[in-house]
């Protein structure tokens, strides 16, 4: 089944976002309304004043975007939600608001994955990738190490098995009285530290595809506690340093191991300066194509989710208006 205009929508945290894209790649327009005030107060985003806050925000930012777009209701083809992972209460919103518009204007319902749809994001910029692609997710929620081998085809080499690279940043931020978020932060002080004024660990750097960030975070804690009086600049980009090792090496690795034709970032952490300049570096020396989607593509957006949504028609039809949201759902592997 084919539409050309979708309506994307997405809720899974702490974003209210809605999109039309046509053809899974021409973004016609991306709205988001940013939490992050919201949740800054308690340090985190709290789950029930996220969905309050899409309650109040989603329809909104969905007139915005169809009125950004230049056309009408009547003209929109099919209507996408992201349904899982990310807080029950806050799928719910999306998921429950595009179900509706679906049966009000009589068009095909999507349900997305949220993790597929960051591995589209690339695709709205650079929708001539080559495949097999080595995509590297990192999020407050996910970091995962995946082969793209065609569209709608996936492995999934290796997945965190504790703390995600953004939940980590978030912490040690928090730990360190920065506020939150704590990636954007971090970054910003990392440019007057010294990224080798303390050696953190890089735990499982050299073994298997998995990772782990939460010694390098307990390593940080325990620093400050012996040390109360070093440099934040020094800490924040030692600390970023050793985590983006570790996801550079092991994509490197992953990416001369497949065979890959280029490396991509996704994902909210993949806005991290250090992180983007790392990548390219490696690219320059292996000889893989990288592709850096711009930082507005990183974060949660409904663009990615209409892209998604696109080939998921194509491939599988309308989703049944019966599926619900899922909070632990996995990326579909082949």
């Amino acid at each position: 089944m084919s539409a050309d205009r979708i309506l994307g929508i997405e809720t899974s945290c702490d974003e209210t976002a809605a999109a039309v894209v046509s053809r899974g790649t021409d973004v016609m327009s991306s709205v988001v309304s940013s939490q992050i005030e919201l949740h800054a107060r308690y340090g985190g985003v709290v789950p029930e004043v996220a969905s309050r806050a899409h309650v109040e925000l989603l329809m909104p930012v969905v007139a915005q975007a169809v009125v950004e777009a230049g056309v009408e209701d009547r003209e929109i083809e099919a209507v996408a939600a992201t349904y899982g992972p990310g807080l029950v209460g806050a799928l719910l919103v999306g998921v429950s608001a595009a179900k509706a518009m679906s049966m009000v204007w009589d068009v095909p319902f999507v349900a997305v994955n949220h993790l597929e749809a960051h591995l589209y994001a690339s695709f709205l910029e650079e929708p001539d990738l080559e495949m097999p692609l080595v995509i590297l997710l990192v999020s407050g929620g996910h970091t995962s190490l995946i082969v793209m081998e065609d569209h709608l085809r996936y492995r999934v080499l290796g997945s965190t098995v504790d703390d995600a690279a953004g939940e980590a940043f978030d912490k040690v931020a928090r730990h360190l009285g920065l506020g939150y978020p704590g990636g954007p932060v971090i970054d910003a002080l990392s440019v007057d530290g010294d990224p080798n004024a303390i050696h953190f660990p890089r735990a499982m750097a050299k073994d298997g595809w998995d990772f782990s960030f939460s010694g390098v975070k307990t390593s940080v804690v325990n620093h400050v506690r012996k040390n109360p009086d070093t440099a934040i600049p020094d800490l924040a980009a030692s600390f970023q340093e050793a985590v983006v090792d570790v996801l550079i090496d092991k994509a490197r690795r992953a990416a001369r191991e497949v065979g890959a034709k280029g490396l991509c970032l996704g994902g909210g952490v993949a806005a991290n300066s250090r992180l983007r300049e790392k990548l390219l570096d490696v690219c320059v020396e292996d000889g893989f194509r990288a592709f850096l989607p711009s930082r507005a593509m990183c974060t949660d957006n409904a663009a990615m989710v209409a892209a998604a949504a696109w080939w998921r028609l194509e491939a599988d039809g309308p989703s049944p208006l019966n599926i619900g949201a899922d909070p632990s759902l996995r990326l579909p592997v082949h």
